[in-house]
């Protein structure tokens, strides 16, 4: 938890919110099944979402994570002197990452038909964008590519790729976060959250050792992409397909 002095009115409030979240969290639950159950089921075009992806992973806030989030939002809030605003009636709007939906794919050239697809899923699953898709990126390349398949990018000094949808049902009652990410990225993902999230590691050597793990994997990332690239240009030459 964040080391900051709370007023007793501080507390009393993000504990009302995080009882308030622990005795509601199955509306979240339900929606992720829901959204689940679309996602194995999902196509374009005739090309299953499945084909595409390596494994999904879905997981509710720890009600622990919960508080620590509305602390350090608190703080925030007080520090640059704006109101918190979260209360019960918009805290499963608010805070959008309650509930989370991870999907896991091999290669970054699969994310332009995995894009279209979510997207086409969400149509048909009565369910909207709560805000525009955007990718976390950290080089001009991962830039050029994904702003190419439409989606907005933001720069992070993290040195990781990831595309994040914030979603809700038309009843606008709540919102989950779909995340999708290669498998190279998804091991610095995890040790960086373990570890390094959401304060950084006091160890400098610790710290710099997973900004190294962080160009490992993208470098990994693009290797895959290289020898999928260099598989597809054999496959056409060796069928006579090559344009």
């Amino acid at each position: 938890m964040p080391d900051q002095k709370m007023t007793k009115e501080h507390e009393t409030a993000i504990d009302a919110l995080v009882a308030h979240y622990i005795a509601n969290q199955s509306l979240i639950r339900r929606f992720l099944e829901s959204v689940h159950a679309q996602i194995l089921d999902a196509t374009n075009e005739g090309e299953p979402l499945s084909e595409l992806v390596h494994s999904v992973k879905r997981r509710m806030k720890a009600p622990d994570g919960l508080k620590d989030k509305l602390i350090r939002k608190l703080v925030t809030c007080e520090s640059s002197g704006q109101a918190f605003d979260v209360t019960a009636d918009n805290l499963f709007l608010r805070i959008n990452d309650l509930g989370g939906y991870r999907i896991l794919h091999l290669h970054t050239q699969q994310m332009g038909q995995i894009h279209a697809i979510l997207l086409d899923l969400l149509d048909k699953a009565q369910c909207d964008l709560y805000e525009k898709p955007f990718a976390n990126i950290w080089d001009e390349e991962s830039r050029a590519y994904f702003e190419g398949i439409g989606i907005h990018t933001e720069v992070n000094t993290r040195l990781y790729s990831s595309v994040h949808y914030v979603i809700q049902p038309r009843s606008k009652t709540l919102t989950c976060e779909i995340e999708v990410r290669t498998l190279a990225d998804e091991i610095w993902g995890e040790i960086d959250h373990r570890i390094n999230y959401p304060q950084a590691h006091p160890s400098l050597a610790c710290r710099e050792q997973i900004k190294a793990l962080a160009r490992v994997a993208s470098s990994c990332s693009r290797l895959v992409d290289s020898i999928m690239a260099s598989h597809d240009d054999w496959v056409a030459r060796t069928t006579g397909t090559l344009r």
